[in-house]
């Protein structure tokens, strides 16, 4: 299968495909990364809040890839947002994942009620500058946080991940990605159950695939960037493959008009967590 591949604004190139670790054990990491580099991911998605970062550099070190084979990304938690409290915590990222450097560093989320997501930004832009991060971007940005950081700072994210599957399709939020440049990667792909559906359900029967494969073909046929998430071995396997299937554009359109827009996680423009 060929690794199919998106050029951020910066001139970055990452895998469109890649791993999300959220909700696994740390102990568990290290062997589940090793495996899924053995299948041929390249680009991994974790962050600070999902505490496992030492078991991702592990999980990179056993692999025996060279580092610069693999797209390696962390997220900054909220709780560590503001220019000089972001440094400490990319310090301690960084300690934990036993990286010289990382390909990716996004905000994860711009906790609006804190009103620090621009000193934030400031601070990945010092990061990128000094060359400990390659690329920077955000996560869960709506609209006008976007255009805000562009326009106190003159640097537009690389990417903005969020949450994106058929029943929650971001139409609006993507367009707006797109006109600034910035790429989309898609957080939890199948939604809740969104490969359950018949019309999904449908097209998995004439491709001879499974409905997972189906979802994840529909972001990539979209150019969005997607990082499903499994513990299983044979479903990491089975997620890869969707490498390897087309859908028409009949299947396309039917799989768009599945948006409900329904979260199943916070929004954004309220979530504060910290």
């Amino acid at each position: 299968m060929i690794q199919s591949r998106l050029t951020l604004n910066d001139g970055t190139v990452m895998p469109q495909l890649g791993l999300g670790i959220w909700q696994v054990p740390d102990a568990d990491t290290p062997a589940l990364v090793t495996e899924a580099i053995r299948i041929g991911y390249r680009l991994i998605d974790g962050a600070a809040a999902y505490q496992n970062e030492s078991g991702l550099g592990e999980g990179i070190r056993n692999s025996g890839l060279l580092r610069d084979q693999l797209f390696v990304t962390s997220k900054l938690w909220n709780s560590d947002q503001g220019h000089d409290a972001t440094l400490r915590a990319f310090d301690a990222t960084m300690e934990r994942l036993g990286l010289d450097y990382l390909d990716l560093y996004l905000i994860h989320w711009p906790v609006p009620s804190a009103d620090l997501y621009v000193e934030s930004w400031k601070a990945l832009i010092r990061l990128q500058d000094e060359g400990r991060v390659r690329s920077i971007g955000v996560a869960n940005f709506h609209e006008p946080h976007l255009r805000r950081l562009v326009e106190e700072t003159g640097i537009t994210p690389a990417l903005n991940q969020i949450e994106l599957h058929p029943t929650l399709s971001q139409v609006p939020l993507r367009k707006v990605n797109r006109e600034l440049g910035i790429i989309t990667q898609s957080w939890t792909p199948l939604g809740r159950g969104d490969f359950d559906l018949a019309q999904v359900r449908a097209i998995a029967d004439r491709l001879a695939c499974t409905p997972a494969q189906v979802v994840l073909r529909w972001h990539l046929q979209h150019g969005l960037s997607v990082i499903p998430k499994s513990v299983r071995v044979q479903r990491l396997f089975e997620n890869f493959q969707a490498l390897d299937i087309e859908l028409t554009s009949d299947d396309m359109a039917a799989l768009d008009r599945l948006d409900q827009g329904q979260r199943t996680g916070p929004d954004p423009d309220s979530f504060d967590m910290r």
